[in-house]
C-alpha cells in the first residue's frame, strides 16, 4: 500500500527551485520565443509542441524562464477553485518556450523522481487533495510556489515510480494517437469539402485540360465550364439554393419516458469547436423532461452566440440542450455535404450574423435554412459522401474507444497511486515493456 512509501517534501524531488512564469508589457508580444498561456495548460495536460502565442526575451530571462522536457506547469491561479493547481506536464518542446507569470514551473530530478509519475500523482485524486490543501480563495482561487514547495508527495521506489507512469502513459499514449488520426480525417474531409464545393478544383482543372486527380468514376461528375448566377461563377448545371432545401431541423421534443439511464446528455460546454474528434457528454439519467433528442451522426450546431463555433456530429443517440439546433440532411447521401456547410466558417459567419437578440444572441434554424450556397447534382454529393462518411465512422469510433481508455485510465491511476494496485518486479516489467 501507498502508506508503505515514505513522504518526501516536493521541493526535495526538484533539480532547483519552483519559479512563477514572466510577466512582458504588450510591447514585447507577437515575436520572439513561444509562451504558455493559461488556455495552453488547460487544454494540454500533456503539453507538446503546439502553436502558441509568442513574446520577446532577454537572454537572462531566456537563462531563467525557458521550460524543457519533462517540466511541470502548474496554474497559479483560477477563476474556479479547482483550477488551482492544475498541473501539466512538458513532452516536447521544438524551439525555445517561456511560461506565463500565472503559471509556476517544476523541474523534476530524474535521479530523485520520475518526471510522469509526479504528474500523474498531482492529477489522481489524492494529489488533488493535497493540493485542496494550499488552495486559497481571495479574488480568484490561488496556490503560492511556496506552499506548492513544502507538499508531501509519496515516493515508491524509482522503478515501481516509472513503471506506473509506463502504464498510465501508454493509455494516454494512444488516446492521444486517436485524436491525432481524428484530427487527420477532419483535416481530409475540410480540405476535400473547400476543393470540391468552394474553389470548384475538378472543375477549373478539366476547363484547363489538366489532370483532376481523381478516379475517373468520379471526375467524369463534374462539368468542364462555370456559369455566372447570384452567387458569382458556379459549376455549369449546378444551381443556387438554400441549406434548408437539402437539410431538416429534426428538434424533437422529448417525453419524459424517452429518457433511459444510458442515454447520453450534450449541452453546449460539452460540444467541440467545429470538429468532430472531440466530443464529450454526459448522462442524461434524471434529467427534466422538455430536452430535445437526438440520432447518432446528426448534426449538432450551437444557436447561442458566442457559441456559433461548437459544431459536431452525435456520436450515439441522445438529448440535447435547447440551446443546440439538431440538423439532418434529408436523404443520407447528402450527410457529407450538409455537414460541410454546417462547419464551415462562412456558414458560421452567417448564423452570427443573423442572430438576434442582445444579452444572449441567438440564431433560428428558419434563419439558417435561408444560406444561400452552389447546389451540385445528386451523384457528386453522394461521391463526396462515400468519401467523407466513413472518415466520420472512425472518428466516432475513436471517440468511443478514447472513452473507455480515459475510464481504464482514471481507474488505474486511484489505484496505482494508491498502493492498492501494485506493479510487482517493476524492472522486470520495464524491461519487458521496451
Amino acid at each position: 500500500m501507498a502508506s508503505e512509501w515514505p513522504n518526501k517534501v516536493f521541493e526535495s524531488l526538484l533539480a532547483g527551485p519552483l519559479r512563477n512564469g514572466i510577466y512582458k508589457s504588450k510591447e514585447f508580444h507577437g515575436r520572439g520565443a513561444k509562451i504558455v498561456n493559461m488556455g495552453e495548460l488547460f487544454a494540454n495536460s500533456r503539453l507538446r509542441a503546439i502553436p502558441m502565442k509568442r513574446v520577446e526575451l532577454t537572454e537572462s530571462e531566456r537563462e531563467r524562464f525557458l521550460v524543457a522536457p519533462s517540466d511541470l506547469l502548474f496554474a497559479r491561479r483560477s477563476l474556479v477553485a479547482e483550477g488551482a493547481g492544475k498541473c501539466s506536464i512538458v513532452l516536447t518542446v521544438d524551439e525555445p518556450t517561456t511560461f506565463e507569470s500565472s503559471i509556476i514551473r517544476a523541474r523534476p530530478d530524474a535521479r530523485k523522481a520520475d518526471p510522469l509519475y509526479l504528474y500523474y500523482f498531482f492529477n489522481s485524486s489524492r494529489g488533488a487533495h493535497r493540493l485542496d490543501t494550499i488552495r486559497r480563495q481571495v479574488a480568484v482561487a490561488g496556490i503560492t510556489g511556496g506552499d506548492l514547495a513544502k507538499l508531501e508527495v509519496p515516493i515508491p521506489p524509482l522503478p515501481e515510480q516509472r513503471a506506473i507512469a509506463h502504464i498510465l502513459g501508454t493509455l494516454d499514449d494512444k488516446i492521444e494517437l486517436n485524436r491525432q488520426m481524428s484530427e487527420t480525417l477532419e483535416g481530409m474531409a475540410r480540405a476535400l469539402f473547400k476543393s470540391w464545393f468552394v474553389n470548384f478544383d475538378p472543375v477549373r482543372a478539366k476547363a484547363e485540360g489538366r489532370d483532376l486527380g481523381l478516379p475517373r468514376s468520379i471526375a467524369d461528375l463534374f462539368p468542364d465550364s462555370f456559369e455566372h448566377s447570384e452567387l458569382g461563377d458556379i459549376p455549369g448545371g449546378w444551381r443556387v439554393g438554400i441549406l434548408g432545401n437539402g437539410a431538416e431541423n429534426l428538434r424533437r421534443g422529448l417525453q419524459p419516458d424517452a429518457i433511459s439511464p444510458d442515454s447520453a446528455y450534450i449541452a453546449l460546454e460539452h460540444m467541440p469547436k467545429r470538429s468532430i474528434a472531440l466530443f464529450d457528454w454526459a448522462t442524461a439519467a434524471g434529467l427534466e423532461s422538455g430536452k430535445f433528442a437526438f440520432k447518432r451522426g446528426e448534426i449538432l450546431f450551437g444557436k447561442l452566440r458566442p457559441y456559433f463555433h461548437k459544431v459536431g456530429v452525435a456520436p450515439l443517440d441522445g438529448v440535447c440542450s435547447t440551446d443546440i439546433v439538431v440538423i439532418a440532411p434529408d436523404t443520407p447521401e447528402w450527410f457529407g455535404f450538409v455537414l460541410g456547410h454546417a462547419s464551415s466558417d462562412p456558414f458560421v459567419q452567417y448564423a452570427n450574423s443573423g442572430s438576434t437578440g442582445t444579452k444572449m444572441p441567438r440564431t433560428s434554424w428558419v434563419e439558417m435554412a435561408r444560406y444561400a450556397i452552389p447546389v451540385p447534382p445528386k451523384s457528386v454529393a453522394e461521391a463526396f459522401n462515400g468519401i467523407v462518411q466513413p472518415y466520420v465512422a472512425r472518428i466516432i469510433a475513436a471517440i468511443h474507444q478514447n472513452r473507455t481508455l480515459a475510464a481504464l485510465r482514471d481507474a488505474l491511476l486511484r489505484k496505482l497511486i494508491s498502493g492498492e494496485l501494485r506493479v510487482k518486479d517493476a524492472d522486470r516489467f520495464l524491461a519487458g515493456a521496451g
